[in-house]
């Protein structure tokens, strides 16, 4: 965006966005140096390889940058920068890190990353704790102090209370991904993915976590393939379920393979035959299947686990709950 003006520059770009994937191929020989100083896995659904497109391919980006005005950063800090007063340039840790140029040891912008991905730190919004000053808000009754900005993945825990690490954060959406706090020095998991979940100015805790890049998606994918609504496939499932009908299996390669495979491109296909109602069981059993995966990943690092805490709007599926259990051996609670 428009340092002066606060405009946006380019549309909003979703993670599922793979538009500079083949640009990114180039750092492959950097992946391990990438993941150690970031706890991200090198793809292109993370925000750094969208910032090196729009800089080569949007005139407005371009211009912005070459008269000093140009500002690329999440949306979070867009946002910021717009409802507060004094438009400041504010980054949280939950946000920057999802641009893979955040450094978890530092907290900061990696001076190397920037390098990588030829991205000027000047651009960036300034790196602060999750909570912080970050700005008023302007209201009809006043304005209003911003003390706490995160993002969606990183604010599911607080939504229950104390961060508990017996505890698997379970979020059910577009993608799936399966979370499990950490406390203490900043942990060492290779197949899975580390961020930072909360910090202070002189506190921090982690998260680990497994994603499923096909979950709600997935779903799509089937309805588009199908060409029937999303609704009616659900009801047809349900249906093979009375009848008890076995599924086929469903190879789940939508957006990729997430945690713990890191698959940038797989071939989606069914193994074996069924009705329609029954490719959509085996679509739901896939997300739970890559779920287990990660669960199993997760168990290592602190206490038993002692039950998974289910989010999002995938969690309305009965099945897809019980399959979860059966699979995990742990109680599944749903949120309201």
């Amino acid at each position: 965006w428009h340092r002066r003006t606060g405009i946006a520059l380019s549309p909003v770009i979703s993670w599922q966005d793979r538009r500079n994937a083949a640009w990114l191929e180039r750092l492959s020989p950097e992946a391990g140096r990438i993941r150690a100083l970031t706890g991200l896995v090198l793809t292109p659904h993370y925000g750094a390889s969208k910032m090196r497109w729009c800089l080569d391919h949007l005139p407005a980006v371009r211009a912005a940058q070459a008269s000093g005005d140009l500002v690329m950063g999440p949306l979070a800090s867009f946002l910021a920068c717009r409802l507060l007063e004094g438009g400041p340039l504010l980054a949280d840790p939950a946000n920057a890190s999802r641009t893979q140029l955040w450094s978890l040891a530092t907290r900061g912008w990696s001076p190397e990353l920037l390098s990588l991905f030829g991205i000027d730190g000047d651009v960036l919004p300034r790196a602060v704790p999750s909570r912080y000053d970050y700005g008023l808000l302007p209201t009809p009754a006043g304005p209003v102090p911003l003390t706490v900005v995160t993002g969606d993945q990183s604010a599911v825990p607080f939504a229950f209370g104390p961060l508990d690490s017996g505890i698997v954060y379970v979020n059910l959406g577009t993608g799936a991904f399966a979370q499990r706090a950490v406390s203490g020095a900043l942990p060492v998991a290779p197949r899975l993915l580390v961020s930072v979940v909360w910090s202070t100015a002189g506190h921090v805790d982690y998260l680990l976590e497994g994603t499923v890049n096909g979950a709600g998606s997935a779903l799509d994918w089937l309805a588009n393939q199908e060409g029937a609504p999303l609704p009616l496939l659900l009801a047809e499932a349900e249906a093979s379920r009375a009848v008890d009908e076995t599924p086929p299996l469903f190879i789940n390669g939508v957006s990729g393979l997430g945690a713990p495979f890191w698959v940038s491109s797989l071939e989606s296909r069914f193994v074996g035959a069924g009705s329609r109602g029954a490719r959509v069981l085996a679509v739901l059993e896939s997300i739970a299947f890559l779920l287990q995966v990660n669960l199993e990943e997760l168990a290592p690092h602190g206490p038993p686990l002692t039950g998974l805490l289910v989010t999002g709007g995938l969690s309305a599926n009965e099945y897809l709950c019980a399959c979860l259990a059966s699979l995990s051996g742990l109680a599944v609670r749903r949120a309201g």
